[in-house]
């Protein structure tokens, strides 16, 4: 696409037409992140707004494509939720809950502490980023197996069987 090339070579229109491009993605996913962080009091609209700052600040940003994108957004996101909730962490000094959703069956749900699954997840980077980069596509992207495989160009089976790995991993980690 034209405007990730010119993006990537630092022209900012680009970059605002990127994101105008791609705003009803990012309000989708912040509402699907949001979602599955109830105690959270951001709304989707500024959590967008919030990346849509951070993205329009970064220079020369390399995005290959949609998918990409949508990754690295969903990661920022992320980040902006661990900041948000250490600044309410440390206001009302306690703890801040999420939880990870599998296959999005509210049965399956498993309540965590964001701070916590964040540093549990920059661990699982440590041992296996892939495993990682799965887990940020899966959980804080919002996207599908079929998705994910498609984007790594790999299997469906071969996603879902490292999406288990790394869901028994991070809540071994945090139970």
């Amino acid at each position: 696409m034209e405007l990730m090339r010119r993006w990537r070579e630092g022209d900012a229109d680009a970059a605002h037409g990127l994101i105008d491009i791609f705003h009803d993605d990012l309000r989708s996913l912040s509402s699907s992140i949001l979602r599955h962080d109830r105690r959270n009091s951001l709304y989707a609209d500024e959590l967008v707004n919030e990346i849509v700052l951070k993205l329009v600040q970064q220079k020369r940003l390399r995005i290959e494509d949609r998918s990409h994108f949508m990754a690295l957004s969903a990661t920022m996101m992320r980040q902006i939720l661990v900041d948000h909730a250490r600044r309410r962490m440390a206001q009302k000094r306690h703890h801040h809950k999420v939880t990870l959703v599998t296959e999005h069956h509210a049965a399956d749900e498993e309540a965590m502490d964001i701070e916590e699954l964040h540093a549990a997840l920059e661990q699982l980077a440590q041992v296996d980023a892939d495993l990682a980069d799965i887990v940020e596509l899966r959980y804080f992207a919002g996207m599908t197996v079929e998705e994910i495989a498609e984007i790594r160009d790999c299997s469906p089976s071969t996603v879902k069987r490292r999406w288990r790995a790394a869901r028994a991993w991070l809540l071994d980690r945090l139970s």
